[in-house]
């Protein structure tokens, strides 16, 4: 199975192919579908991602709703490690500190970039990922820093060293 870069590289170039590739991903990570999120750039380092303004993802005052932001948050953070990291590693998100600035009554757009980007090393460490919610208008709604826990697959020291004699 391709990997993720590889899959966006390759949807991106098709129409409609950042549809398809955000499609891929909330079939992968199904509760994310809430958002419906739209990956519109993902590289190493930075990704941003789109969610419209629809009565699903509003609260009771008419706003986009706290939650729905997180989600948002979590789905540009994730692509972003997901694409930064290397093969041989994994990650998880293991944990979230949000600051609701303002209301969004618009869709959002969630921009996570992480400059400098770190080099996992041998042992699991932990990345905070920071992200922006912004509205239409670029205001910032909402900041979330989600720390993500990097650490090397089972078994990809040796399969790095390749085969012993």
């Amino acid at each position: 199975m391709p990997s993720t870069p590889e899959l966006w590289r390759g949807l991106t170039r098709l129409p409609f192919g950042t549809r398809l590739f955000s499609w891929g991903v909330c079939l992968r990570a199904p509760y994310f579908r809430s958002v419906r999120p739209h990956v519109v750039r993902l590289e190493p380092g930075r990704c941003e991602v789109v969610s419209r303004d629809r009565r699903a993802v509003r609260n009771h005052i008419g706003t986009f709703h706290a939650i729905a932001a997180c989600n948002v948050a979590e789905v540009a953070a994730g692509l972003l490690t997901e694409v930064s990291i290397p093969a041989t590693h994994r990650w998880i998100p293991v944990g979230m500190r949000v600051r609701y600035l303002a209301r969004a009554e618009t869709g959002v757009r969630g921009v996570a970039v992480l400059d400098p980007l770190p080099e996992p090393g041998a042992e699991a460490e932990e990345w905070v990922v920071p992200v922006r919610i912004l509205d239409t208008a670029g205001s910032t709604a909402v900041t979330a820093d989600i720390t993500m826990r990097v650490s090397p697959r089972s078994g990809s020291a040796a399969k790095a060293a390749g085969p012993t004699s």
